[in-house]
């Protein structure tokens, strides 16, 4: 599997608002962090390997190596990064994804999942509070990501099981993995996102949610 371009860069996404940047490595879904410029964004995706290089560790993958390069930048200030959210796809998000590169995709999403759902199952039901995530507790940030995970899944074109009742989001998420093995099964739909970014955008939603469990446990 590839971990870095041939000559050992980690291509970075930079997404700027007008107060916060977000730098997202863009081969590795989850791996996204904020800060005031672009320079504090990079640094702050730096320091986060450690925690990230868990998620990479359980998929089955190589360790992360190379160095941060900012490859791709949205041209234009938007709200949503002052929000805390990604939101724009960079133009490499538009390639096709073959198969064996939507297969990494889905190992690594899969392992964001299970760190998602390991923490918050024996996390306090009430966390303690402070600006990250506006206040929420355990339960409520778990259906928060799973609410959005329906929403995400919309967007790549995965279909709702019509034979699960209540579509159990262990059966959604499985659908999410096996879209993502199979790219040529799906159709985006109209404003529909890029299989690329939906990685990206969904990895990162749930460990951004995991790490706030984490720091928010006592």
């Amino acid at each position: 599997m590839v971990m870095a371009a041939a000559d050992g860069t980690i291509a970075v996404f930079i997404e700027p608002g007008r107060k916060w940047v977000f730098a997202s490595a863009l081969e590795w879904p989850g791996w996204a962090r904020r800060g005031r410029s672009e320079e504090l964004a990079v640094q702050a995706l730096d320091e986060y390997l450690p925690r990230y290089a868990a998620i990479v560790a359980a998929a089955g993958l190589k360790p992360v190596s190379g160095t941060l390069v900012v490859t791709e930048r949205h041209p234009e200030p938007g709200s949503n990064a002052d929000f805390g959210s990604l939101h724009e796809i960079a133009p490499s998000e538009r390639q096709t994804l073959p198969p064996e590169a939507g297969a990494r995709l889905a190992a690594l999403l899969a392992a964001g999942w299970a760190a998602f759902d390991e923490a918050a199952g024996t996390a306090p039901e009430h966390l303690r509070k402070g600006p990250r995530g506006g206040g929420r507790d355990t339960s409520q940030i778990v259906a928060h990501v799973r609410d959005a995970e329906v929403m995400y899944a919309r967007k790549m074109g995965v279909p709702r099981d019509r034979g699960a009742p209540g579509d159990p989001p262990a059966a959604l998420r499985a659908r999410i993995a096996a879209a993502l093995r199979d790219p040529a099964s799906l159709a985006t739909p109209p404003n529909g996102w890029p299989l690329r970014y939906a990685a990206r955008r969904m990895g990162w939603h749930v460990l951004d949610h995991l790490w706030e469990i984490e720091d928010k446990t006592d």
